[in-house]
Order: C-alpha cells, then sequence, then structure tokens
C-alpha cells in the first residue's frame, strides 16, 4: 500500500470489485434492510476480502484481511483519518479524542492513557467494586432488560467518578484522574487546553465508553446463561476468591483481577463472538495503492482520495482460518494466543481505544459480584440482534436478578 504520486500509474489502477448501488443512496438501504452482517457476509462471497460499495452518502472501501486492517491502522494509518458520521460528532464534541489525528491526537491519547494507566486503576479498584455492588443491590428482584440495566450501571459509574474529580478541582486539588491531566497539560508553543476542548474530551472518553461496556457485559451475561457448563467454572474461580477474601468481607485486590484466568477468556471469547465494534470508519487522505495478498490485479487496488474505508474486524473475528469453529462459544480457544492482527476487539494502531484497561476491570469486577452473589434467570433469550447503535441481543435481554 502507497501514495500515488504519479498520475499515469493512478490511470492504470482498478478500483477493488464491488457496486456502488443505486446513484446517492448506494447500497445503504440493502445494509439496513437485513442483518449488517448477512450484508457484509453475501459482498465477501461475491468480490472477495476487499470490494467496494457505497453507503450512508459514501463510496466506500471495504477491507476483511488481517493484512488490509494493519495496512490501514497501523504500517500507513498516516494515509487514512478517522471519520465518524456528523451526528456523532455533534453529540460528542468535534474536538474529541476520536475525531482528531497528528500532533493533535498524539496529545490527547497521551492524556487519556495516562489518566488510565494501571497504578491509577489500581488506586481505584475499591471504589469500582463499591458502585458495582450498590448497582447489584438496586437490581435485586426486578425484571428489566440486562442491556439497559448495564448503560445505567454504566452511567453511574461515571457520574460518580466525575463528581470525584469535580470536588478535586473545587479544592484545587486535579490529581491524576482524567480531568487532572487534561486540565494540567500543557505544551511548548501550544499552551493548555481550552474549555472547549477539555469538555469535549470528557464527554468523549465517556461516550465512548457507556455504550460498548454495557454491551458487551450484556452479551457476556447471555453466554454464561447459554452455555451452563463455562458458567460452572467461572462460578468456581471467582468463589475461591470470594472465600480468601471472607466470604467477600474483604475488597478485591489487583492481583486477584489479574489472576482471573478462566474469566478472562469468557470476557475475550464473548467480545470475539458479539464483535461489538463491527468495524471502524476511515477515509484516504490521499489516492492510495494497495496491493497485498487479497489483490486479484497486477498493479494493485485504488483508494481514492475521500473514499471511506472500514476494516471489518467482525469478520475476522468469524473467519475459520483464524479461529476454528467461529460460531460456537469456547473460552478454550483463548489458552493460545490468536495471531497477530486478528483478535481487534478494541481496534488497532494509534486509534485503538485507550480505555481498553478500564474496560476490562470493569467487567470482571461486576462478574465476580454477580456469580458470587447473585444468581439471574433471562426472561427471553433469542439470538436475534439489534443494534443501538451496538450489537446487543433483541430487546436488550430482559433478565431477573435475585441475591442468594
Amino acid at each position: 500500500m502507497k501514495k500515488i504520486n504519479r498520475r499515469a500509474q493512478q490511470r492504470q489502477l482498478q478500483l477493488p470489485p464491488g457496486s456502488l448501488g443505486w446513484p446517492y443512496i448506494g447500497e445503504t438501504l440493502q445494509l439496513y434492510s437485513q442483518c449488517p452482517n448477512y450484508f457484509f457476509k453475501s459482498r465477501l462471497q461475491r468480490y472477495g476480502e476487499v470490494f467496494k460499495t457505497h453507503l450512508l452518502g459514501y463510496p466506500c472501501v471495504m477491507l476483511a484481511t488481517a493484512e488490509a486492517i494493519r495496512f490501514v491502522l497501523v504500517t500507513h494509518s498516516d494515509l487514512f483519518k478517522p471519520t465518524y458520521p456528523k451526528s456523532k460528532e455533534c453529540i460528542v464534541g468535534p474536538l474529541a479524542l476520536p475525531f482528531q489525528s497528528g500532533e493533535y491526537h498524539l496529545r490527547l491519547k497521551k492524556i487519556v492513557q495516562g489518566s488510565l494507566s494501571p497504578d491509577l486503576l489500581r488506586a481505584i479498584l475499591t471504589d469500582i467494586e463499591s458502585i458495582v455492588r450498590c448497582t447489584l443491590k438496586a437490581w435485586d428482584g426486578h425484571v428489566e432488560p440486562t442491556y439497559h440495566a448495564m448503560k445505567r450501571a454504566r452511567k453511574r459509574l461515571s457520574c460518580i467518578l466525575y463528581e470525584i474529580i469535580e470536588k478535586r478541582r473545587q479544592k484545587g486539588q486535579a490529581g491524576n484522574d482524567l480531568l487532572g491531566c487534561l486540565m494540567g497539560s500543557k505544551e511548548e508553543n501550544r499552551g493548555t487546553l481550552t474549555t472547549e476542548q477539555i469538555a469535549d474530551n470528557v464527554i468523549g472518553v465517556l461516550f465512548a465508553a457507556q455504550d460498548t461496556t454495557a454491551s458487551a457485559l450484556t452479551w457476556i451475561l447471555k453466554y454464561l446463561h447459554d452455555n451452563p457448563n463455562v458458567l460452572d467454572i467461572v462460578k468456581a474461580e471467582q468463589i475461591e476468591i470470594y472465600q480468601a477474601n471472607d466470604c467477600g468481607k474483604k475488597p478485591l485486590t489487583w492481583t486477584q483481577t489479574r489472576n482471573m484466568n478462566a474469566t478472562n477468556k469468557v470476557m475475550m471469547e464473548s467480545l470475539r463472538m458479539a464483535s461489538i465494534l463491527p468495524f471502524t470508519f476511515r477515509e484516504a487522505v490521499a489516492d492510495v495503492e494497495y496491493k497485498g495478498a487479497d489483490c486479484h490485479v497486477t498493479l494493485g487496488y485504488l483508494i481514492p482520495k475521500g473514499w471511506k474505508v472500514m476494516p471489518l474486524f467482525r469478520n475476522i473475528h468469524h473467519n475459520p482460518e483464524f479461529f476454528q469453529d467461529p460460531d460456537k462459544f469456547n473460552p478454550s480457544r483463548f489458552e493460545v494466543a490468536p495471531r497477530p492482527n486478528t483478535f481487534l476487539p478494541f481496534g488497532n494502531g494509534v486509534h485503538a481505544c485507550p480505555g481498553n484497561e478500564l474496560a476490562k476491570i470493569e467487567i470482571l469486577v461486576l462478574i465476580y459480584h454477580l456469580v458470587t452473589n447473585y444468581r439471574w434467570d433471562l426472561i427471553e433469550s433469542s439470538d436475534e440482534v439489534e443494534y443501538s447503535p451496538f450489537a446487543v441481543p433483541k430487546r436488550g435481554l430482559p433478565a431477573k436478578i435475585w441475591r442468594l
């Protein structure tokens, strides 16, 4: 893959195979009139793992190989900028981390990663556990869609952490948290971040984390319910920790969360199966030639400047070449590390999710308290999926939770 500098060479290059559909609307109706997974699968079968289409008003190139995704997100990321629907940009704020590239993006990512480092997560583990306890207590005996409950839990967690940050700000002690890091950031010739930049990025982090973590937790509960043998393994692991903590009277330790091996495999397999982030958006900032093992032309394919590029993570996660029996829930597959660039639940490259460690800790802590202190029954379990905006079981997986 490379930037094209010679017009003569550009004229010889071909666009990837595929169809741009109808004028203006392209294939958008076909995408949303069926499960998006079927849309992508049918075109992969027809055109191969690199193909063109036209969605949401833009011509697009879709990529479903580990090699192509690595080129776009890692080795040639300078030729592709992140791009999202305008509606999302307006809600979150145009100055937030997900919409940036270049030096400003690197500055913001360094700040956010610094505020979510393992040392700082270790320091707030007790706070996270306390919030999880209160949230589960509020669910006791109630019937409601699991996804909506998980969203409220994640929102409550975000609000409480934000209140803690605000109190420190009023005291003039910003600390090492996200807001403090954003407020204290200062670079030569750039100065400090503006109030608008700080606000957009606090909201951006909360927005990016809330629905994704809620969706992940919802799928984990479904997979555990549907696979009682796996649930028994997770329970045995967590009960051992629970008993070591004087039947839950002592708080979880950081070391204990690092040693939840069976639970961690369930989390990883759930993220693979559900593929909550099925694809991501990029835009070519120049005419680009892509030539990989998946190209079927001599000179490579042309990705024109301004075209959207969408790496299809879900198709990688469900490719039998990388994961045997990909539609089967099998946490034991993660006893062996996946091949590079084939397991991408948090993206890859410079724009990978900077909050992935926080999300993992939240999931592990909630599972620990849920399986040791509660039982749950699904009121309605279905393999059908709805998107709001991330993939969740149909109707949010209604469930009833009881304290043991």
